[in-house]
């Protein structure tokens, strides 16, 4: 394979498995509400509308999983549970801004 089509074929494997996280509905917004800061659950499901708990516990364990979020138990009393950002999902910040500015500017909202 040519150095050229290497270089490629690892961009192509990095987009790919950013989206496989990113892509999924509920994750960008979960992301961008935990950039002012760590929140509990409860925070979250208000900040991220319309999401159900049981999606928004898979969510969170996803992006733990990915290595974007935290998880951290403080045991009270009361027991408290509180989700931040990584310093990966930190840096991840800014490009969901910038891909929101793209969005916005190159997308058309479908008609309802």
């Amino acid at each position: 394979m040519a150095e050229a089509e290497t270089a490629i074929h690892v961009c192509d494997a990095a987009v790919t498995l950013a989206f496989s996280v990113l892509g999924k509905r509920w994750n960008g917004m979960i992301v961008s509400s935990l950039g002012g800061g760590p929140a509990t659950f409860v925070a979250l499901r208000r900040a991220v509308s319309g999401i159900s708990d049981a999606m928004l516990s898979d969510r969170l364990a996803e992006l733990a999983q990915a290595g974007l979020v935290d998880r951290t138990v403080d045991a009270g009393p009361p027991v408290t549970v509180s989700y931040a950002l990584t310093d990966s999902g930190e840096r991840l910040l800014p490009i969901l801004s910038e891909l929101g500015q793209w969005a916005a500017a190159n997308l058309e909202v479908p008609a309802h």
